[in-house]
């Protein structure tokens, strides 16, 4: 991994995060938060993985949980809800490919016939959708789950 692949992932990552943000009706001020919670976190993910090859899932949850926590600490500071910043900052981390992948597999089972080959890619893709989706809610929500509770954790 050098650092060229590391911008070009973060800016290629920064224009989806404003297309939704464009998309969910942010204010053009705030376009720019977006754009920095989406490269912050598809970056961190691409550094995770490529870097440490941390699995995909794992390096999804912490990218996530860094975007919200700092889109909670931007959103202090600009008196603005944290979902502003932080939902259209996770959309680039959605997993397209292996949705994909996924509902090819099964589509391909239903006009060929089953095989073996079409079950493993559809269960294998199924399941790194899943994962990559649940980290991505997980993580979304975990500084929500720490900080805004009524009642303490202990």
């Amino acid at each position: 991994m050098s650092i060229i692949d590391l911008a070009q992932d973060m800016l290629l990552a920064a224009i989806p995060a404003v297309g939704f943000g464009m998309l969910f009706n942010v204010p053009p001020q705030v376009l720019v938060y977006c754009a920095i919670g989406g490269a912050l976190g598809h970056g961190s993910r691409f550094a995770l993985v490529q870097a440490l090859g941390m699995p995909l899932e794992w390096a999804t949850l912490l990218a996530a949980g860094l975007v919200s926590f700092v889109g909670i600490y931007a959103a202090q500071r600009l008196r603005a809800h944290p979902k502003v910043f932080t939902v259209a900052s996770m959309i680039p981390m959605v997993p397209g490919i292996a949705a994909y992948t996924t509902v090819l597999a099964i589509v391909q089972m239903n006009q060929r016939g089953f095989s073996d080959e079409l079950l493993k890619t559809a269960v294998q893709s199924g399941l790194r959708t899943f994962f990559v989706v649940g980290a991505l809610a997980v993580g979304l929500a975990a500084p929500g789950l720490l900080f805004y509770r009524r009642r303490p954790i202990v």
